[in-house]
């Protein structure tokens, strides 16, 4: 019996999604113990979550019970730490989940979205899992968004209240992944003033010199921002993500999420980070400083042309040889770093910024090549 056809379409011809290999995978394809292995290719936080995580994870009392579908201690831990009240807040397993569930909330087949590579690859797949049509605004050479093109995609403003064309949704990263550059205030207000939902994504806030727009929820009748644990927290393996939604929208996500969508584990793992958020944030000007010094460090190879950066990452250009084989150059001798050749960022390396040891190692590599 054949079933294919039984398979949507836009699933049938659709290019799965290529994730970053954990440690245990990564040893036994390179053949090196996981404690040489400099892991710089998923953004990941080299000093791990607070110590209390461990703790309160092993203490915990109800593994066994379902978790607060609402979230509701973490919510309002979230409420002060971000100075937006909890209502305003959905918690997410991982800023992920808030994506999809956006394009459920809001597109049908067809709908068309805004994305502006090159940027976080899950709003194109999500959107090719929803069967939206989206309208790709590349970014300038220096990757800083061309307000105006996006502008251009929207019909002139006689036709906004057209019941099909207009754009629904617009994803924008700030600071942006993969590059680590920066969005304006003027140019994310121009964005607010077109007819659509935006998404502003600051998973890398944290790292950053510029402030939180999270607040700006309460002015903006369409603006939503998200935001994670797996970067300043450490979290990434636990996936805890959460957003600032408009209550006309958020008042919908409530009807429509997993009702247990976030476990214990997660829950827990993340009131105790922001119970603990001057240890972590220490951490974060660690990373941050150690991502200054490394950025001056690469100035100084000549056949590399790094990004600015507000997050934990550096974009660099190579120069005068492939990529490909700089990372695998690297890669022999276990030190992992993030490879692309795609549209805009071809023979580009995005190095995780590490511990100085693991960077000076790295740095050291890089000189020898």
């Amino acid at each position: 019996m054949n079933i294919e056809h039984l398979i949507r379409p836009n699933i049938r011809n659709l290019e799965p999604y290529t994730p970053i290999l954990p440690f245990e995978v990564l040893s036994r394809q390179l053949g090196v113990d996981p404690a040489d292995i400099i892991k710089l290719d998923a953004n990941e936080n080299p000093y791990g979550p607070s110590p209390r995580v461990a703790q309160a994870l092993a203490q915990a009392a109800y593994l066994h019970i379902y978790p607060d579908p609402e979230c509701r201690d973490l919510r309002a831990a979230l409420a002060d730490y971000t100075g937006l009240d909890a209502d305003y807040i959905l918690v997410g397993h991982g800023a992920d989940e808030l994506i999809d569930l956006l394009f459920r909330l809001v597109t049908e087949p067809g709908d068309v979205v805004i994305n502006c590579p090159p940027t976080f690859g899950m709003y194109s797949f999500d959107a090719a899992v929803n069967a939206a049509e989206v309208i790709n605004v590349r970014r300038r050479p220096d990757f800083s968004l061309p307000v105006d093109a996006v502008e251009a995609a929207f019909p002139h403003p006689a036709l906004w209240d057209a019941p099909s064309g207009v754009p629904k949704l617009i994803f924008v990263t700030a600071p942006n992944n993969p590059d680590g550059g920066w969005l304006s205030d003027d140019d994310l207000r121009r964005l607010l003033a077109l007819p659509a939902l935006v998404v502003l994504d600051e998973a890398y806030i944290e790292f950053s010199a510029h402030p939180s727009r999270f607040t700006w929820v309460r002015d903006y009748p369409n603006l939503i921002v998200l935001r994670t644990f797996s970067k300043w927290a450490g979290l990434a393996g636990l996936r805890v993500g959460y957003g600032a939604f408009p209550l006309a929208i958020i008042e919908h996500l409530w009807k429509i999420k997993q009702p247990y969508n976030v476990n214990v584990a997660g829950q827990l793992a993340a009131l105790v980070s922001l119970e603990d958020r001057e240890y972590l944030l220490a951490n974060v000007a660690r990373i941050v400083d150690t991502r200054q010094q490394f950025y001056t460090a690469l100035q100084g190879i000549d056949w590399l042309e790094p990004f600015p950066s507000q997050t934990n990452f550096i974009l660099c250009r190579v120069h005068g040889r492939p990529a490909a084989e700089v990372k695998q150059a690297l890669a022999r001798q276990g030190i992992l770093v993030r490879y692309y050749s795609t549209d805009g960022l071809r023979d580009c390396l995005r190095i995780s910024i590490g511990t100085p040891e693991q960077m000076t190692r790295l740095e050291t590599a890089l000189k020898q090549l």
